[in-house]
């Protein structure tokens, strides 16, 4: 442990420190924003790596191979000289003093900028957070992968009728982008590989069942692709309930609010998310969802150099009574925005309030299916589907990750299966910790 001082930091250079917190897509896109600006710019996560979280239902499921969807911080930013990093876990912003607290010491900054991004919501439920199986980041979803092949595992040499009924049993909860693939991902797992690597196990013997709190999917997109990805999802044998919520799960039992219990070992949940950050924000600085209440340039009310960006952010206009969507293109947009407000602020110039860009939406519902919104443009089935594959990997960071993801695609979707359904990492499910690390 050490201690770093305002004076130690900056003995050498007068240039102000802007620290970032979180290596998500907005604290990435704002670090680039400041490659050239007169600042030094120090960015800190608790992993040394950036994960693109759009594809974890496909680590979870085995699609592909999870370093595939993880790049290394320091190696996006090789080229930038005021740039520097450092893997570290941020206990405590200390706004009176410009410090924060973390497990590697304490760290001064000028100017802070918060985007830490989100956690699972679990809306204060311990049971379901203790039984349910979330999926933000690639250790649970690497869990997630674990338990439904172990449960596979199980189902095929238990000779308990009832037991293997619910390890067969698969309970996606949530019905936006995540919970809509994961679930069309799972349907294509019964459909294309179950009965070609299970010996014993038919796919009659697999139910995915989808449970949404609101009257349709995709509530964020359009009402035309809504309906379509419903009727994917359908065509593909899964069971889905609209306007029901859990109530109950015990590990075995899931009870809904729409009368229905489902036997079920296999909870997986994507119904919400919730603010994730560091102590030292005041409470009336907290908005709902444990969101950071933020002005037109994302700077924390109430303080003149700290920021929020991100899911943790909350810009609350006229046009959007809620905020701005939880998705990448919107935290990009803030942290490139941010950026340069940045510098406008050090050179003592007017900023420029944000404005979100809606570029459109994307989600796919298994092979060859996917609805789009671009605009006021509407399309669904094979197109929506390369748009998004090319979408998606244009996204991601760096050209090997970039190539593997290309090549896993192609030959999953030509031999219709995949070589990534490995149990590397034991899932106790009892204790729900992760054995043989």
């Amino acid at each position: 442990m050490f201690t770093v001082s305002s004076q130690e930091q900056n003995n050498n250079n007068t240039r102000p420190r802007v620290v970032i917190v979180g290596g998500g897509f907005g604290g990435l896109a704002l670090a680039k924003q400041l490659k050239k600006a007169p600042v030094d710019v120090l960015l800190l996560d608790k992993n040394n790596y950036h994960t693109f979280q759009p594809l974890l239902y496909q680590v979870a499921i085995g699609s592909v191979e999870a370093d595939s969807i993880g790049f290394p911080i320091r190696r996006i930013f090789t080229r930038h000289d005021n740039f520097s990093f450092n893997m570290a876990e941020v206990k405590t912003v200390n706004t009176e003093n410009n410090t924060l607290t973390t497990n590697i010491g304490t760290i001064h900054y000028d100017y802070l900028i918060i985007a830490t991004g989100s956690d699972t919501n679990f809306f204060g439920n311990k049971e379901i957070e203790h039984y349910a199986m979330p999926m933000k980041n690639i250790p649970q979803a690497l869990n997630l992968r674990s338990l439904i092949l172990q449960n596979l595992e199980t189902a095929l040499v238990t000779s308990d009728q009832r037991e293997k009924f619910a390890l067969m049993t698969f309970v996606v909860v949530g019905g936006g982008p995540t919970g809509v693939e994961l679930s069309g991902a799972l349907a294509e797992m019964r459909h294309l590989i179950l009965m070609k690597d299970y010996h014993g196990l038919s796919k009659y013997d697999m139910r995915v069942y989808l449970v949404e709190g609101k009257d349709r999917l995709l509530a964020s997109m359009s009402t035309q692709a809504s309906a379509k990805a419903k009727e994917f999802l359908t065509k593909a044998d899964v069971t889905i309930y609209n306007s029901a919520h859990v109530e109950s799960y015990d590990g075995f039992y899931l009870k809904i609010d729409n009368g229905k219990t489902i036997k079920t070992r296999n909870v997986l949940w994507a119904a919400g998310v919730k603010g994730e950050m560091p102590e030292g924000i005041p409470s009336e600085s907290i908005a709902k969802g444990n969101r950071i209440y933020v002005d037109n340039i994302n700077r924390v009310k109430g303080y003149e150099n700290v920021f929020a960006i991100g899911d943790v952010a909350a810009m609350i206009t006229d046009e959007l009574p809620n905020g701005l969507p939880g998705v990448a293109p919107a935290a990009i947009q803030q942290g490139t925005a941010l950026g340069k407000n940045l510098v406008r602020l050090i050179k003592g110039e007017q900023t420029v309030p944000f404005k979100y860009k809606d570029k459109g939406s994307l989600a796919t519902v298994g092979r060859n299916k996917a609805v789009a919104d671009l605009g006021k443009l509407r399309f669904q089935g094979f197109f929506a589907w390369l748009l998004w594959g090319f979408v998606h990997l244009l996204s991601l960071a760096g050209f090997s990750n970039k190539t593997i993801i290309f090549f896993s695609w192609a030959i999953n979707y030509f031999t219709k299966n995949s070589d990534n359904r490995l149990v590397v990492r034991h899932f106790n499910t009892e204790t729900r910790v992760t054995e043989g690390e």
